[in-house]
């Protein structure tokens, strides 16, 4: 059984004349991402691999959420479509049994939606569990089981 944690990125500033990828957390950005990782692992998972799209908001997430862990930054992360995302993971080493991917809507949301349904939203700092039985090269929409979704306000 693989698991793909599919996170979004916490609450960002808007700041004009700040181009997109250098907007930083906001303070409640801040509190939110620690949170992921402390939800993250009452749950039991410690991820074998963080893939992060490298925008600030996404870097400082998952260096919130995962101090320990090694982040891999994926330029094609940002801005990335759904099918573009379960082409990254599908790329991932298949010893990997759980996998973080932190990125941008609505692109986080439709690859969680597409591979296990679901009516939720993805609000800044949300994430989904999904398990599956396939190996990462031979996921496919529709092969996952959503296992939970998290979501700092509702928390």
């Amino acid at each position: 059984m693989r698991t793909l944690i599919v996170l979004r990125h916490a609450k960002a500033a808007q700041v004009p004349g700040l181009a997109d990828r250098d907007r930083p957390l906001t303070e409640r950005g801040e509190r939110d991402a620690g949170r992921v990782g402390d939800e993250i692992r009452a749950l039991g998972y410690e991820p074998d691999l963080v893939l992060c799209s490298p925008s600030l908001r996404t870097r400082r997430t998952a260096e919130l959420a995962f101090p320990d862990r090694s982040v891999s930054f994926e330029r094609d992360i940002y801005e990335a479509y759904a099918d573009d995302l379960l082409a990254l993971v599908r790329l991932q080493d298949p010893e990997a049994e759980t996998l973080v991917l932190c990125g941008h809507n609505p692109g986080v949301h439709e690859l969680a939606l597409g591979l296990a349904g679901g009516d939720y939203g993805f609000r800044p700092g949300a994430f989904a569990v999904i398990q599956t039985g396939s190996a990462w090269v031979d996921l496919w929409p529709g092969e996952g089981r959503l296992v939970t979704h998290w979501d700092p306000k509702q928390a």
